[in-house]
C-alpha cells in the first residue's frame, strides 16, 4: 500500500514510518522540507514530498497517487490552532477525495463522554475528526489520552515536573482519571488500522492501567528513583497552573497551557470502543505504564526512529526541549549533573 504520512518528521511519524517499513509499505514522507528525511535513518526507504499546512496546494500533490493517508499534524502552539486544524483537515479531506484515497487513519486526542466544556486542544482535535469521518473517505481515528516515550509532550511533561520541582502543588481538579499508552503500542496499533478491510469510526486508544494525574507523577519518581512530596491545592486556576508549568519545564507555552486545560477531564477509553480490543495483535502485549516509562529513559545504542529500534527510547531529531536529567544505563539509574539538560547528552551517552 501507498502510505502517505503527515508529520513524518514529528515524534510520531517519526517511530511510525520504520513500522510502515518493515510492513513491506511504500511510505510517501510528508514534510515542509524534503530533504530533512537525511536526518532520519529509514530516509533512503522512503519517498519524501514536500507537504505545508499553510500551502493548501501541497495538499493535493502529496495526496496523487497514495492509497492511505496517516495523519498526523497540527498546530496548537501556533495563535489560532482551532481554526487553522480544521481548515488544514477539510483541505486534507477535499484532495483525499478529489484524488481517490482510499482511507485516513488520524490520531487523535481522546474525547470525554462528561458534559464539560471541552479545552481548546481537545475541541480542536474533535473538529478535526469529524470533518475526516463527514468526508467520502473511509476514515479511522484513534483517539489516545496520554502517550509514553522519550520525545513525547506528555511524557515531557510529567519528567520534568517530576524532575524539577521536589515538592509538586496538585490541584483539586487535576486528580482525573487518565489511562496512559506506550507509543510503541501506538504505532504497532496505526499499523494494524491501515492492514486488511477499513474500519471507519472513532476508536480510543488506552494502555492496560487507569490512574489519576498525581499517581502517574508518583509512577516517574518511583522509576527515576525520585521522593517527591505531593500538596493538595485548592482553587488554582487551569491558566495560571499552565503558565507556571510552562515556565517550569521551559517547553512550548501554548501547547502546555492547551494540555492543563485538558486535565479536568476523565481521560479513559469508552466501554466497547477501544482500538486496543478492534485492532488487537494476540501475539503482543500493551506495555504496562511502569515498562514504559523505564524505557523511555533507558540510553539504548540506537534512536528510537531507527529500524528495529525501541520507539520507547530518544532520538537526536526529538524537540531541543526533549530530554532529563535521570538516564537508565545497563540497567542502573545514573542521574546527570543538574546543569546538563535535553537530548545535547544523547550523543555522548549512546
Amino acid at each position: 500500500m501507498r502510505v502517505l504520512v503527515t508529520g513524518a518528521t514529528g515524534y510520531i511519524g517519526s517511530r511510525l514510518i520504520p513500522v510502515l517499513v518493515e510492513q513491506g509499505h511504500d511510505v510517501h514522507a510528508a514534510m515542509r522540507d524534503p530533504n530533512k528525511k537525511s536526518r532520519f535513518a529509514w530516509g533512503a526507504s522512503v519517498t519524501a514530498v514536500h507537504f505545508d499546512l499553510d500551502e493548501h496546494d501541497s495538499f493535493d500533490t502529496a495526496t496523487a497517487n497514495v492509497d492511505a493517508v496517516v495523519y498526523l499534524v497540527h498546530s496548537m502552539d501556533e495563535g489560532d490552532f482551532v481554526e487553522k486544524d480544521r481548515h488544514a483537515a477539510q483541505s486534507m479531506a477535499a484532495a483525499a477525495e478529489r484524488n481517490g484515497v482510499g482511507r485516513i487513519v488520524y490520531l487523535s486526542g481522546l474525547i470525554p463522554d462528561d458534559g464539560a466544556p471541552l479545552s481548546d486542544h481537545l475541541r480542536s482535535r474533535l473538529q478535526v475528526e469529524e470533518v475526516f469521518l463527514d468526508s467520502s473517505v473511509d476514515a479511522t481515528v484513534l483517539r489516545a489520552a496520554i502517550i509514553l516515550g522519550s520525545g513525547s509532550t506528555s511524557f515531557e511533561l510529567v519528567r520534568r515536573m517530576t524532575e524539577r520541582i521536589p515538592v509538586t502543588p496538585i490541584p483539586t481538579w487535576m486528580r482525573k482519571q487518565v489511562q496512559p499508552i506506550a507509543v510503541g503500542d501506538v504505532v504497532a496499533i496505526i499499523g494494524r488500522a491501515l492492514g486488511g478491510q477499513a474500519r471507519p469510526g472513532s476508536f480510543d486508544i488506552g494502555g492496560t492501567e487507569t490512574m489519576s494525574y498525581p499517581d502517574l507523577l508518583r509512577a516517574y519518581g518511583s522509576v527515576a528513583g525520585l521522593r517527591r512530596a505531593q500538596i493538595p491545592v485548592p482553587l488554582l486556576p487551569t491558566g495560571l497552573v499552565g503558565r507556571a508549568v510552562a515556565a517550569i519545564t521551559a517547553m512550548p507555552p501554548g501547547t502546555v497551557i492547551s494540555l492543563v486545560d485538558s486535565l479536568t477531564h476523565d481521560m479513559v477509553v469508552r466501554r466497547g470502543n477501544a482500538a486496543t480490543d478492534v485492532f488487537a495483535d494476540s501475539d503482543t502485549t500493551l506495555m504496562s505504564v511502569r515498562e514504559a516509562l523505564q524505557r523511555a529513559i533507558t540510553v539504548t545504542a540506537e534512536e528510537g526512529t531507527d529500524t528495529h529500534a525501541d520507539p520507547q527510547a530518544a532520538a537526536d531529531t526529538d524537540p531541543e526541549w526533549a530530554g532529563g536529567v535521570i538516564d537508565i544505563v545497563d540497567g542502573q539509574l545514573r542521574q546527570r549533573p543538574s546543569g546538563i539538560l535535553g537530548k545535547a547528552q544523547l550523543g555522548a551517552t549512546r
